[in-house]
C-alpha cells in the first residue's frame, strides 16, 4: 500500500508549487473549507486568531498550547490542505510543542524570538530573547519532530529593534540551528525583503497583514523580491468581524434582518460548502439500517 503523504511533506510541496505561495489564515474549520474552495494551497492558524476569535482575548500570551491544538485539530479534520501554525515562543517546551503539533495534523509551525510576554509583531514595545536562546528553541523543536518533513520555521522580530542587518544575522543563526524557513516580521519595504532573500538560502515568508507596518504588497511584487510565502493571517477574520458587527447593529436598530439578506450566504450555499446532502443521505441510510434490525 502506498504511504500517505504527511502534512509536512504537503506543506513543502505547496511551497514548491506556487511562487510565492499564498498562505491564508483561517479561524475555524468552516473557514478552512471556504479557503479550500477558493483555491488556496496552504492554510494558517494565527495565535492572535485563536486568542481573539476562540477566546475573546488579546494576543498577549494568554492562550496556551492546549488551546491552539484544539483549533488545529478542528481545522485538520476538515481539510487536506497543509496547515502552518503560529506556535508563539514554544510555550517553554518547543520539543513537546513540535511533537503535539504533528500529532494534531499540522504541517509546520513557527517559533518567534520574542520573550514569553510577547506582543503583536506590528506593535511597539517588543522585547527579544538573545539569539542564543532562540537557537535553543529551534533545536529543541527539531528534536521533537516525529515526522522529519514537519516544517520548523523561525520568525524574527528583530528588524524593529536591531535593524535589518541585525535581523538578517539572527536569521542566519536560526537557519544554522535547523530552521528551514524564515518569517521576516514587520519589514517595511521590498528592498528589505530583497536583502533578506539574498542573504538566506531558505524560503522567506512575508506577513502581509492589514493595518500594520508592512505595506500590502502584491504577490507579483513579493515574488520579484524573492519571497516564497505570502501570509494573510487575519484578513477573513477582520472581514467577518466587521460584517457581524453590522449585522448585530442592524437587527437591533431595525428589528429585522431583511435589509441584510443580499449580503448573506444562503442556506443552499452553506449546504454546498458542507456537502450537507451527502451527509444527510448517510444519516438516512444509517437510520434505515437501524430500523431494519428491530
Amino acid at each position: 500500500m502506498r504511504k500517505a503523504i504527511s502534512p509536512g511533506a504537503r506543506l513543502r510541496n505547496a511551497v514548491k508549487s506556487e511562487k510565492p505561495l499564498q498562505v491564508v489564515g483561517v479561524i475555524n474549520a468552516y473557514c478552512a473549507r471556504l479557503a479550500e474552495r477558493a483555491g488556496f494551497r496552504a492554510l494558517y492558524l494565527s495565535g492572535a486568531g485563536v486568542a481573539n476569535a476562540s477566546y475573546g482575548l488579546p494576543d498577549l500570551g494568554f492562550t496556551m498550547l492546549r488551546n491552539v491544538l484544539e483549533d488545529v485539530r478542528r481545522v485538520t479534520a476538515t481539510t487536506g490542505l497543509p496547515l502552518l501554525v503560529d506556535a508563539d515562543t514554544g510555550w517553554e517546551n518547543p520539543e513537546r510543542t513540535a511533537r503535539e503539533m504533528i500529532r494534531a495534523g499540522a504541517g509546520g509551525m513557527h517559533l518567534e524570538d520574542q520573550v514569553s510576554a510577547k506582543r503583536c509583531g506590528h506593535r511597539p514595545g517588543k522585547k527579544l530573547v538573545t539569539a542564543a536562546e532562540m537557537v535553543r528553541r529551534i533545536r529543541s523543536a527539531a528534536d521533537g519532530r516525529t515526522d522529519r518533513s514537519f516544517v520548523i520555521m523561525a520568525r524574527t522580530d528583530a528588524a524593529a529593534n536591531e535593524g535589518i542587518e541585525g535581523a538578517i544575522e539572527r536569521a542566519r543563526d536560526y537557519v544554522a540551528a535547523g530552521a528551514e524557513m524564515i518569517f521576516a516580521e514587520a519589514l517595511t519595504s521590498l528592498e528589505q525583503y530583497r536583502r533578506f532573500t539574498r542573504a538566506l538560502r531558505v524560503p522567506v515568508l512575508a506577513n502581509v497583514t492589514e493595518f500594520g507596518r508592512t505595506p500590502l504588497f502584491t504577490t507579483k511584487q513579493l515574488g520579484s523580491a524573492g519571497i516564497r510565502l505570502a501570509l494573510y493571517p487575519l484578513s477573513a477574520f477582520r472581514a467577518i468581524s466587521a460584517a457581524a458587527e453590522k449585522t448585530y447593529e442592524t437587527i437591533r436598530k431595525q428589528g429585522t434582518q431583511k435589509s441584510l439578506l443580499a449580503s448573506m450566504q444562503t442556506r443552499e450555499e452553506l449546504y454546498r460548502v458542507l456537502d450537507y446532502h451527502s451527509y444527510e443521505k448517510q444519516a438516512n441510510a444509517l437510520l434505515a439500517k437501524r430500523k431494519g434490525k428491530h
